[in-house]
């Protein structure tokens, strides 16, 4: 039987993961030498693919010196704790990359704190030794430094450190350069230990799940304990006490980028079974004579909600497929099942809108963007943190928050984060960046990095993570300018856009059609305006000398999903279709926004 060894690659953001994976796969002979496979070969989701990130962990299998190595690529991003949270259940050792200039970053700290927790054998590697003004030495001590915060155990404090560039392809367990990552992986076969096996019936945890139009719903987990093998009779362990008799039709293993089909997976090994109906991540697959469970795996909470509805625009039901609440109950449902961190509840007063809970805004963006590409219209509403009762005190999510800027924008982002009640912990030098750490309600997140990019031209570099619910701190101001919203529907002219070009931003260029109590601008002044910009050009045969130049319209500005969920105010909602994303008033109709707003004045007064 061959040997097996399972990690995961966990990381924060950027810090090169699905490059690691990349130079394994190509170390072990996974391709063709002349095969093209192109860069980030496990980011295989268009929307990972556009936004250089890694949405979902993904697993691969290589052999090296006759060990199968099993790799489960991960997330780095905040919001998808979730994600990493499970499929750590697989892996028996992680290798935890740092970068060699930028060193522990906030996600680190969270996906370090979770391996621990699980008491996974660590790898240190240090990669992007190659960069300018990196400086691995001071990294490795503040990696032994994050440990110890973290109360490692003696073994784990111990872990072995390797230094490379996952570009340049080498790694090595000093810093001589060479032109290879075996030492790496002779690495991984000495340190991180075999699957632990225990005697008994068959238990595997499902942690993952696959869909394929042909065989449908696929649980993937790593077998604890005894053989699977094909066409057994099992019990599925649900949460509550339920159990469901059921039958494996067909195993699968992963072999390089893909699967191989087998009659019997040993425990240790990580394996996909096929023709297992209504199960959910975190159910066991046991013996079906001796059914025992695993304990159920546990997610932090989610700190964020959004209202989702049907569309109700003027444009309801020109763009997308699916428009009904029925779909989109049954989508959002769907993703549920699969997307741990995410909750789904029925708003108040009706059935055609529904409360959605997130990590974060990225977490509750990739749901609207995947929903909008599938063919569905809907409307969002304002992210809402979660504010929760503790003690009896009024509470809310708090975050860390850690910048890396040029010196000469330090001051901006300070004035900026503490602006939306940041409290600032830490400020060194790292380089010729400042590094400052603050820790700031969640709700001062909101739309912050919109702001400090615009402020800082786009160098500064920032992270966040969730680290505790405490007291109310407050109104943080939101946006300080109104908007412009038109007046009628119809199209837009170019002679009424350059009209109003000095009263603010436009969002919509000349020639679109818009609706009533559409935004279509930023207003330069706060407050609200209606404007009419679908007006055209009287045309007389009188012409007055040189009033008549042609128009002259600065390009619209473009925001992406997550700029348009940061931007919009509490009686706004972004209106999604595939192929459009507008803002837009909750209430369209100016008579009836004029009464709701008098009336929650008078209420207040």
């Amino acid at each position: 039987m061959m040997e097996i060894r399972n990690i995961a690659i966990i990381a924060h953001v950027d810090h090169g993961k699905t490059t690691l994976v990349d130079k394994i796969l190509h170390a072990t002979k996974v391709f063709r030498d002349n095969q093209d496979t192109g860069e980030l070969i496990m980011d295989s989701n268009d929307l990972e693919r556009e936004r250089g990130i890694t949405i979902f962990s993904k697993n691969a299998s290589v052999t090296y010196k006759d060990v199968k190595i099993n790799v489960i690529d991960t997330p780095g991003h905040a919001d998808f704790g979730g994600e990493v949270e499970r499929v750590l259940k697989m892996a028996d050792g992680v290798c935890l990359l740092v970068d060699a200039f930028e060193g522990p970053m906030p996600q680190t700290r969270f996906v370090l704190q979770k391996a621990l927790q699980l008491n996974l054998k660590p790898i240190v590697i240090i990669n992007k030794v190659d960069k300018p003004n990196c400086r691995p030495d001071e990294v490795h001590d503040a990696v032994f430094e994050l440990f110890f915060n973290l109360d490692a155990s003696e073994e784990q404090l111990d872990f072995p450190t390797f230094y490379g560039s996952g570009k340049n392809g080498w790694f090595n367990d000093s810093l001589t350069q060479i032109d290879n990552i075996n030492p790496l992986l002779d690495g991984i076969l000495k340190y991180v230990p075999a699957p632990k096996v225990n005697e008994g019936p068959v238990q595997m945890q499902i942690t993952s799940l696959d869909y394929s139009s042909f065989l449908g719903r696929i649980a993937v987990g790593k077998v604890a304990r005894g053989v699977l093998k094909e066409n057994q009779p099992i019990a599925l362990m649900q949460a509550g006490g339920v159990i469901k008799k059921s039958r494996v039709k067909e195993l699968y293993v992963f072999e390089g980028m893909g699967k191989k089909r087998v009659t019997e997976v040993v425990a240790g090994d990580l394996c996909a079974v096929v023709g297992i109906e209504d199960f959910n991540i975190g159910d066991t697959i046991a013996d079906a004579e001796n059914p025992e469970a695993l304990p159920v795996i546990s997610v932090d909470e989610p700190t964020m909600n959004m209202l989702f509805s049907i569309n109700n625009s003027p444009f309801y039901g020109k763009d997308g497929k699916f428009v009904t609440s029925r779909h989109l109950r049954d989508r959002l449902m769907k993703e549920t099942e699969k997307n741990l961190a995410l909750r789904v509840k029925e708003a108040e007063g009706g059935g055609d809108s529904f409360l959605v809970y997130g990590r974060g805004i990225l977490h509750l963006g990739i749901l609207i963007e995947t929903m909008r590409r599938e063919g569905y219209e809907l409307t969002v509403g304002q992210p809402q943190v979660i504010v929760k009762d503790v003690d009896g005190v009024r509470s809310e999510p708090y975050e860390s928050l850690v910048v890396d800027v040029p010196q000469e924008f330090a001051s901006k982002v300070i004035d900026l984060v503490t602006r939306r009640k940041g409290e600032m912990h830490v400020m060194e030098t790292k380089g010729e960046m400042q590094h400052l750490e603050f820790e700031i309600p969640s709700r001062g997140l909101i739309g912050l990095r919109t702001q400090m990019l615009t402020a800082t031209t786009g160098e500064a570099v920032m992270a966040h993570r969730f680290i505790a619910y405490k007291p109310w701190k407050g109104q943080i101001p939101g946006r300080n300018n109104g908007v412009l919203i038109a007046k009628s529907t119809e199209k837009t002219t170019a002679y009424s856009i350059d009209k109003l070009q000095d009263r603010g931003t436009f969002f919509v260029d000349p020639g679109e059609e818009v609706y009533a109590g559409q935004i279509i601008a930023e207003n330069i002044k706060p407050g609200d305006l209606i404007v009419n910009a679908t007006e055209g050009k009287k045309l007389t045969n009188h012409r007055a000398s040189g009033s008549d130049d042609a128009s002259r319209i600065a390009p619209k500005t473009l925001m992406t999903l997550e700029e348009c969920m940061e931007y919009i105010q509490q009686d706004e909602c972004i209106e999604v279709t595939p192929n459009f994303i507008r803002m837009r008033k909750v209430i369209l109709d100016e008579n009836e926004r004029s009464k709701v707003q008098k009336s929650m004045k008078t209420e207040a007064v």
